[in-house]
């Protein structure tokens, strides 16, 4: 599976933004599929999740309530729409399938494939 995302941009704090990632390759319903973010000096972290079996959705608690994770299997995508926008969310973004088990699914370990990365940047 090969991830390719994009939509990341420079926006005011209180703004939204809409990331997507494309996937290729077979299967796609049988993959978790997870957002993940980078914020400079720092380690990589869990945002949200979109589940394999019946799109069930999990999300950071730095999240919750502002972002919301979707897919649509007949396109092979997966979207994360942020909303309220906080200069905190400024990171690089990242996409990621797994097929790990539900508990797995907040750790980097879990996904077997990463999309290169997309910058989110929220200024004050």
């Amino acid at each position: 599976v090969q991830l390719q995302a994009f939509g990341g941009g420079l926006v005011q704090a209180g703004g939204s933004l809409r990331l997507s990632c494309a996937a290729s390759g077979r299967a796609f319903s049988s993959y978790n599929m997870a957002w993940f973010r980078q914020a400079p000096g720092k380690e990589r972290e869990f945002v949200a999740v979109n589940g394999r079996s019946g799109g069930r959705t999990y999300y950071a608690d730095s999240v919750k309530g502002r972002f919301t994770i979707s897919r649509d299997n007949t396109k092979n995508t997966v979207s994360l729409q942020m909303n309220s926008l906080k200069p905190e969310d400024t990171a690089v973004y990242y996409c990621a399938a797994g097929q790990a088990i539900w508990s797995s699914l907040t750790m980097a370990s879990g996904y077997t494939f990463w999309g290169q990365g997309s910058l989110v940047t929220v200024s004050s």
